[in-house]
């Protein structure tokens, strides 16, 4: 289905020819239209399929056609930084011809970013789009004004409470009128969500799309390999993929963000990392570098498996098996993303086979098991009834830097 048969105005139509986009990805195809008929909605895709526009392009048509000034009428939380920037920007490129505006919050920044975002908070942007941590501490303040928010969105909803945020949203939400249209994206429906929904919508919609479930552009398969088989493993990898042009590994434990930076850089290959550990400066210019294709190779942890759409990733490795299989799916999901294809390549170690026996199982497939290379040596035989050691992560205090856009009131 084309956008212009959606019935989103006129404006919002050009703004999306603007960006490129003509055809409706599913689950915008059956969301829009929903929002657009005031329900409120529970929905579940795979990500890299489209779910921010899904619930922003109806509720900008909303906001624009039915006009007020000087209040905030739509608050969406999400889990990171990272995502609340990336759906602040998504916002503002859809509504260049709008005149509508948006602020996003989050944590750790220097006072002046406080001062426009209590401005915001209590005065009145059209589209509030923030961390559930730091719009606490704001709400805690008692200047924040939501009685007129018409909408409440939450995005990656899994993912927040995952994180732990499932009484911020409980309080979040006390603060926001009853007569609110409440909508929740989700790439995974647990049971949790489903009580969450159940407290915070009221009749919701549903609409579920491919559930933890790889896009199909994915060629998945595994290394075996055993730990220090892993950075002569990577190493051949890449080298022996010259043109793929942008390359991100996972790993589950920050303090090995610096070791694999370190040991590619050795290798003389064009490499950043990011993890929680990083300033929000550095993070941000990661993210634009890599972006750019100045940077060919990010190694990141989780923070970037989720919600941050960088086009033509044409290769992930997860350096580290995920313990959560879910996680898998959102990491492999930064390739092949809106109808591409890429590769996703996973070291397997003898600790972690009873884990991704377990991933086969949610994604209901067998990947393909290889060999290291001969120069490596033998890696360790499958056998997915192993069981596995635990494992410890390393903790650390997230930084930010005040890398925001200037906020200013509506005239």
């Amino acid at each position: 289905m084309k956008f212009t048969e959606l019935g989103l105005a006129d404006e919002i139509i050009e703004s999306i020819g603007y960006m490129g986009f003509e055809e409706a990805t599913p689950i915008q195809e059956l969301s829009i239209p929903i929002i657009m008929n005031g329900d409120d909605i529970i929905a579940c895709a795979q990500t890299g399929t489209g779910k921010t526009a899904a619930f922003i392009l109806p509720t900008l048509h909303k906001l624009f056609t039915n006009p007020k000034s000087e209040v905030t009428r739509a608050l969406v939380i999400c889990p990171t930084r990272e995502l609340a920037i990336q759906i602040d920007k998504q916002i503002q490129g859809f509504t260049y011809f709008l005149g509508l505006h948006s602020i996003a919050i989050y944590g750790g920044g220097s006072g002046n970013d406080w001062v426009q975002e209590k401005e915001a908070l209590s005065q009145g942007a059209d589209i509030i789009v923030s961390t559930p941590g730091k719009l606490i501490s704001h709400l805690n303040m008692g200047y924040v004004d939501f009685s007129q928010v018409e909408f409440f969105i939450m995005d990656e909803a899994d993912r927040m409470l995952d994180m732990g945020f499932k009484e911020d949203i409980d309080k979040i939400a006390s603060f926001l009128p009853a007569s609110r249209q409440t909508l929740m994206f989700s790439a995974t429906m647990p049971t949790k969500i489903r009580e969450l929904a159940k407290k915070t919508l009221k009749d919701p919609k549903q609409v579920n799309i491919a559930i933890s479930k790889p896009a199909a552009g994915v060629l998945q398969a595994v290394y075996l390999a055993h730990e220090n088989q892993k950075l002569g493993l990577i190493t051949r990898l890449i080298r022996d993929k010259p043109n793929y042009k942008r390359i991100i590994v996972f790993t589950s434990r920050k303090k090995k963000v610096t070791e694999i930076v370190r040991a590619l850089k050795s290798e003389k290959f064009n490499v950043e990392g990011v993890s929680s550990d990083y300033e929000q400066s550095e993070r941000e210019a990661v993210i634009a570098n890599f972006k750019s294709l100045r940077t060919r190779i990010v190694v990141a942890t989780d923070v970037l498996s989720r919600g941050i759409d960088i086009k033509d990733i044409n290769l992930v490795i997860n350096y580290d098996t995920p313990s959560n299989a879910e996680d898998y799916v959102h990491r492999v999901g930064r390739t092949a993303r809106a109808d591409t294809t890429g590769v996703a390549i996973t070291f397997v170690n003898e600790d972690d086979m009873q884990d991704f026996n377990e991933i086969e199982q949610l994604i209901d497939m067998e990947i393909m098991k290889l060999p290291p290379f001969p120069e490596l040596g033998p890696g360790p035989t499958w056998n997915p009834n192993a069981r596995k050691k635990k494992r410890s992560f390393g903790g650390g205090k997230n930084k930010k830097h005040s890398g925001k856009k200037t906020w200013k009131k509506k005239k």
